[in-house]
């Protein structure tokens, strides 16, 4: 049986989804898994990310805010 930890959860403030971040990890000893769950109303989306993946994504997501942080200094 695999056990889920809450890492995070936040609604995004324009659109009131609700993001939650937990960390799967198998019973099996199989590869650790970010878990994205996004909520919007009834409907939920879900990601299972690989490390990489999740690396991949997430420096993704920070160089674009970065960028956009240089845009409005600018």
């Amino acid at each position: 049986m695999s056990q889920i930890t809450e890492i995070e959860k936040f609604r995004v403030p324009l659109g009131g989804q609700e993001v939650e971040l937990q960390q799967i990890e198998h019973a099996e000893g199989a590869m650790n898994m970010l878990r994205i769950r996004i909520r919007e109303g009834k409907r939920f989306t879900i990601f299972d990310l690989d490390p990489l993946t999740a690396r991949q994504w997430g420096l993704t997501m920070q160089r674009w805010a970065d960028a956009q942080e240089q845009q409005a200094d600018a």
